[in-house]
């Protein structure tokens, strides 16, 4: 059954700014409708242009480069609320592929259309450039990870993000949130090799920073963990929801 923009529990969760009643009604009618997705479907291909832009209702994926050798970066994990697909109106192919971790449900937007939301609700228009500059901060922070922190402080970093979006999302279990992922995906995130990545993971656990273990993801102390990643910013602040 598809779920009205109005009733939507997402826009409700702390990671998420307030939208007026106009922008509601908007978004009612810009919605092209909602797609289910099993694990392992491609949302989108590298270099595929597609009409769709979609943001995640339900469910985890994973956004990724690869090298024409096989390795593969992963450049971010994609959680409930996350928009994708705005790369498809600016650029002649995606950059990135992103793919399904578990069962999606995504809300579906025809890229076509974005014009008619910059000339007609510029409310929702800056909502939108909010989001493409968060994902920059978010970059820049990766990329100083990937370059400049050791390894432990790599998965401490990785762990924090990580636990700290989820929890805005209003996942946490306690101390506990669901990360239903490989540790290869975690290893192509940090940039380290599955041996190191598991050495390192297993070290978080016996400092009592974080242990990871049967697709939940457990910190008993996040100021704790986020010292251990010289980390300031442990939960992110609200953001739009598109």
């Amino acid at each position: 059954m598809t779920v009205s923009c109005t009733a939507c529990p997402l826009r409700r969760r702390p990671a998420f700014l307030p939208m007026t009643s106009e922008e509601l009604r908007f978004m009612e009618r810009f919605k092209r409708g909602e797609m289910i997705v099993s694990p392992g479907t491609p949302l989108f291909s590298e270099g595929e242009q597609s009409r769709n832009m979609y943001t995640v209702f339900s469910g985890m994926g994973l956004k990724y480069k690869s090298l024409e050798d096989g390795r593969r970066q992963v450049v971010n994990f994609v959680f409930p609320g996350d928009f994708v697909g705005l790369q498809n109106a600016i650029s002649a192919g995606m950059q990135f592929g992103i793919e399904a971790t578990t069962p999606m449900t995504l809300c579906v937007f025809d890229r076509s259309r974005l014009g008619e939301l910059f000339t007609s609700q510029p409310t929702r228009a800056y909502s939108l450039t909010w989001i493409s500059a968060a994902e920059e901060y978010f970059l820049g922070d990766a990329l100083a990870t990937i370059g400049q922190r050791d390894a432990r402080e790599r998965l401490a970093w990785a762990m924090a993000r990580i636990f700290g979006r989820l929890t805005a999302l209003g996942l946490a279990e306690g101390q506990t949130v669901p990360f239903p992922y490989r540790q290869q995906d975690l290893a192509d995130a940090v940039g380290l090799s599955l041996v190191h990545t598991n050495k390192m993971l297993a070290r978080l656990r016996l400092d009592g920073l974080a242990d990871w273990a049967g697709g939940r993801l457990t910190v008993p102390d996040v100021q704790r963990l986020g010292a251990a990643a010289m980390m300031d910013e442990l939960i992110p602040p609200p953001r739009p929801i598109f």
